[in-house]
């Protein structure tokens, strides 16, 4: 298996202990289903041109440039030797600030995921050391990493052998919770509603199994796609049909675990099925007697 291309190199730095690392991306959507514009008459894929929002003219990649918007519709052109000067320059350093308790992480601040492994034999004492005081206390760490000429906190714990470090999102880049949950009234809820509730959470209890997720819509696209490309025909899904609105919680209760319930019956159905037929011989049989008689 060939070994996959490193996207980042550099050196992890606690105070004075410093190792070599390598950092992968941990996710992937090469995977995915991916459609390309293309042209219904001649079926050759189709390219996009800049036109001027105003003029309507086409615009050369020469005249193309970069602007911020001031006010609706007025633009400060920012031009690229402006904007390298301001972008900063990876010293290629992961550099550990702090440690904090695991359960402190927001996971609203988790973005994207990386696999960090040692880079060569010559500082993996090192890289061990970090990795299993880590696992010792709990914690994880908080450190500084340029990626792309941007400077982004990284949240840094074992995984494995190795470690995973999940770059995390800057306070402005997440919305106010307030903003969406502010208007939710609060209901009175009845203890039995609640204890009910319990009883089907308890019924669907389960262990986090990512290997079970299953991506219809994905299965669905290359699915079409294997259809039409063989030229056969594509069938159109029926629309679901939406649940009617609950009119009464604790019915809607009941009923989800009534039917869980009756959900486990047609197993001892077939056990009925002997019983019932024979009760239906000596019938049958008079029938037979009379006739012959």
């Amino acid at each position: 298996m060939v070994a996959p291309r490193a996207y980042w190199k550099g050196s992890l730095k606690l105070s004075l202990v410093s190792c070599p690392v390598l950092l992968y991306p941990a996710s992937t959507t090469i995977e995915k289903t991916r459609f390309h514009l293309i042209n219904k008459e001649t079926g050759n894929r189709l390219k996009q041109q800049l036109i001027d929002a105003e003029t309507g003219e086409v615009v050369d990649g020469e005249q193309k440039a970069r602007g911020y918007e001031l006010t609706k519709g007025k633009y400060v052109e920012i031009d690229k030797d402006e904007l390298d000067a301001v972008q900063i320059e990876s010293n290629h350093s992961i550099d550990i600030d702090s440690f904090v308790p695991r359960n402190e992480i927001d996971k609203r601040y988790l973005n994207h995921p990386y696999y960090i492994a040692p880079d060569g034999k010559a500082g993996l004492d090192a890289f061990a050391v970090i990795r299993d005081a880590m696992k010792d206390q709990d914690r994880v760490a908080l450190a500084r990493i340029v990626l792309t000429n941007r400077e982004h906190v990284i949240v840094i714990e074992p995984l494995g052998k190795g470690l995973l470090g999940t770059t995390l999102r800057f306070p402005y880049e997440l919305r106010d919770a307030d903003d969406y949950f502010d208007d939710i009234k609060s209901p009175k809820i009845t203890k039995d509603m609640v204890e009910l509730a319990g009883h089907i959470l308890d019924s669907k209890a389960a262990h986090f199994d990512p290997s079970k997720f299953k991506d219809d819509y994905e299965t669905a696209l290359k699915t079409l796609v294997k259809r039409k490309a063989a030229g056969k025909p594509v069938k159109q899904a029926e629309p679901e049909q939406r649940p009617s609105n609950v009119i009464n919680l604790m019915d809607a209760l009941k009923q989800s675990l009534k039917g869980r319930a009756t959900g486990k019956k047609p197993a001892r159905a077939p056990a009925r099925r002997p019983a019932h037929r024979t009760a239906r011989k000596p019938e049958r049989s008079s029938a037979r007697r009379r006739k012959a008689g």
